[in-house]
C-alpha cells in the first residue's frame, strides 16, 4: 500500500520557531541533552525545545562546559534531538561557531540541514566557559560582529539554494566585564547585521531585565535561567511581563538526573539494594516515553498487519513485516528491535 503523503504545506522548523516568536506570548524552552530528556520533554507538551552545549558536554563527553565540544559533538546530537518530532522546533547552543568566519558559515549550514529551528553565537574566545561562571574572555567587537556576518551570510545562501532557514541569536557575555552599555551596543549591532533574536547572558536584576527588553524592542529577547546563576529567577509569567519572548532552563534536567541518580547510586553502593516503584520504573514504564514504539507494540501483539497500519513497506522489508505479524509471542525487547530496523530501513 502506496504511504498517503500529507495535503497540507510543510512548514520548516525555523518557520514554526518563527511563527511562534510573532504570537504575543512568550516562548518556553526546557533544556534536553539525549534523545530521552527530549522525549520526556515532548510527552509534556513544550513546544519549542532548547539543546544545551553543558548538558551535551556532560552527558556525550563526561565532561564541564569549558570549550571542550567541537561541531560535531553539537551537531549530531542536535540533529538526533530534532529528528524526534519535526513539528516541534529545536534551539541549539552553537558557543562561538567553532571556529573563524569560514567555520561559523559551516556551522550555520550544517545546523540548516539538519532541521534545526535557532541557534544562539557568543562572542566568548574559543575556550569558553558556561555563561554564569566568571572569568568568561571575550573577544572584539568587530571579531563578534564577523561571526554574525559569517552566520548571516550562510543562512542567506542556504535560503537563495535550498529554501533553508535558521533563526539566529546573538549572544553576548560582556555585561560581566564591559558593564551593561558595551553589551547592549553589541546587540544592537548584530541584529543590525542581520540577527533575529538577541540574548545578553547574565543579567543581574530584575530592573537590568526590564531594561534590555524595552531597550532592544522590537528585537526578541531571549532569556536564560540558571538555578544559582547571577540571573534573578523568575516565571514564564514574570519574563513575559518583564518583556522577554523566549526563555530556556537548559539545565533543568541536567541537574534533576544528576540529583536523582547519584541518590539511587548511593543507595545501592551502600545497601546493594534499591528502593523502586516498580509501576513507575519497570521496563514497560520506560517504553511509555516512546509513545510510536510503545502504540506499535500494542498492535502487534494483537496480530495487526502493516497494511492494516498503512505503513510504507519495501520489497526489502517483507521478511520483517512477516516477523512483525507473525509471532505475537515476541519478547518486548525483540519487538522493539525489529520495529527499530523496520524506522530505519524506511527512513533510509
Amino acid at each position: 500500500m502506496e504511504h498517503q503523503r500529507s495535503s497540507h504545506n510543510p512548514q520548516s522548523a525555523a518557520t514554526r520557531l518563527r511563527n511562534l516568536l510573532a504570537r504575543d506570548d512568550i516562548i518556553v524552552c526546557p533544556g534536553v541533552y539525549d534523545g530521552l530528556t527530549a522525549r520526556i520533554a515532548l510527552q509534556q507538551g513544550f513546544e519549542c525545545l532548547y539543546m544545551t552545549g553543558a548538558g551535551t558536554a556532560a552527558s556525550r563527553l563526561g565532561m564541564p562546559d569549558l570549550g571542550i565540544v567541537t561541531l560535531n559533538d553539537m551537531l549530531d546530537n542536535a540533529s538526533m534531538i530534532a529528528s524526534l518530532d519535526r513539528s516541534i522546533p529545536l534551539i541549539a547552543d552553537a558557543d562561538t561557531g567553532y571556529g573563524g568566519p569560514i567555520m561559523v558559515g559551516r556551522t550555520v549550514k550544517s545546523y540548516i540541514a539538519a532541521g534545526i529551528a535557532g541557534l544562539h553565537l557568543e562572542d566568548q574566545v574559543q575556550t569558553k566557559r558556561c555563561g554564569h561562571l566568571t572569568g568568561k574572555e571575550l573577544v572584539d567587537e568587530d571579531v563578534f560582529y564577523s561571526r554574525i556576518r559569517a552566520a548571516v551570510l550562510a543562512r542567506d545562501e542556504m535560503r537563495r539554494t535550498c529554501g533553508g532557514d535558521i533563526v539566529l541569536i546573538a549572544r553576548t557575555d560582556s555585561l560581566q566585564s564591559s558593564g551593561y552599555d558595551a553589551s547592549i551596543r553589541r546587540l544592537k549591532k548584530a541584529v543590525e547585521i542581520g540577527a533575529d533574536v538577541a540574548f545578553l547572558e547574565g543579567p543581574t536584576s530584575i530592573e537590568q531585565c526590564r531594561q534590555v527588553c524595552a531597550d532592544l524592542t522590537p528585537t526578541p529577547v531571549l532569556l536564560n535561567i540558571v538555578p544559582g546563576g547571577v540571573t534573578p529567577k523568575v516565571s514564564a509569567a514574570k519574563a513575559k511581563e518583564l518583556g522577554f519572548q523566549i526563555v530556556i532552563h537548559p539545565g533543568l534536567a541536567l541537574v534533576s538526573v544528576l540529583h536523582s541518580v547519584n541518590e539511587t547510586f548511593a543507595e545501592l553502593k551502600s545497601t546493594g539494594d534499591v528502593t523502586v516503584d516498580e509501576a513507575k520504573e519497570s521496563a514497560k514504564g520506560v517504553f511509555k516515553h516512546f509513545p510510536a514504539a510503545n502504540s506499535l507494540l500494542g498492535l502487534m501483539q494483537q496480530n495487526v498487519s502493516l497494511q492494516q497500519l498503512s505503513l510504507p513497506i519495501c520489497p526489502d522489508m517483507v521478511p520483517i513485516a512477516r516477523a512483525l505479524t507473525s509471532k505475537p509471542a515476541h519478547s518486548v525487547l525483540s519487538c522493539f528491535d525489529i520495529f527499530s530496523l523496520y524506522l530505519s530501513r524506511i527512513s533510509a
